[in-house]
């Protein structure tokens, strides 16, 4: 899980105007890298899952997610979105996004990533620490320890 996400793939205090937006850009991020091998298809397939159920979750969290064969290795993208986007949250929205990129295929292996994020999230703690890091290393520490754990 070490390579899960890297300071590539951390974007902070970022300004969008929508959900679409933030996934795209954190998609490029996942592109540049080498994990994604089709931008647009892959987002076809983020927003085909996104179409099924919002991915909003309670207490200002997106996460954004798709099983792809565009996609190469498991990988998570992270953004901090100060002024929050819509992703369907009662609550409102979400300034803590996490774009979760699975193979096609590693269905186990995408569930287990969310698993471990979902009881993180829960925890303001948690949700504290992301919204204060001083920058993307401190995001991949925080979030590996937690996946790890």
């Amino acid at each position: 899980m070490s390579d899960l996400i890297n300071d590539d793939l951390v974007l902070l205090d970022v300004t969008v105007p929508d959900r679409a937006t933030v996934t795209r850009r954190l998609a490029e991020r996942l592109a540049a890298a080498g994990r994604v091998t089709d931008l647009d298809g892959f987002l076809a397939d983020v927003q085909a899952r996104e179409e099924q159920m919002p991915t909003g979750l309670p207490g200002g969290i997106g996460i954004p997610h798709a099983r792809s064969t565009y996609v190469t290795v498991p990988t998570l993208g992270f953004a901090r979105v100060p002024g929050g986007v819509d992703f369907g949250a009662e609550d409102g929205p979400a300034t803590l996004v996490f774009l979760i990129a699975a193979p096609d295929g590693a269905g186990e292996e995408h569930m287990s990533i969310l698993a471990s994020l979902a009881r993180k999230l829960i925890h303001q703690s948690f949700k504290d620490s992301l919204l204060n890091a001083s920058g993307p290393q401190d995001v991949v520490e925080i979030v590996l320890k937690a996946v790890a754990s």
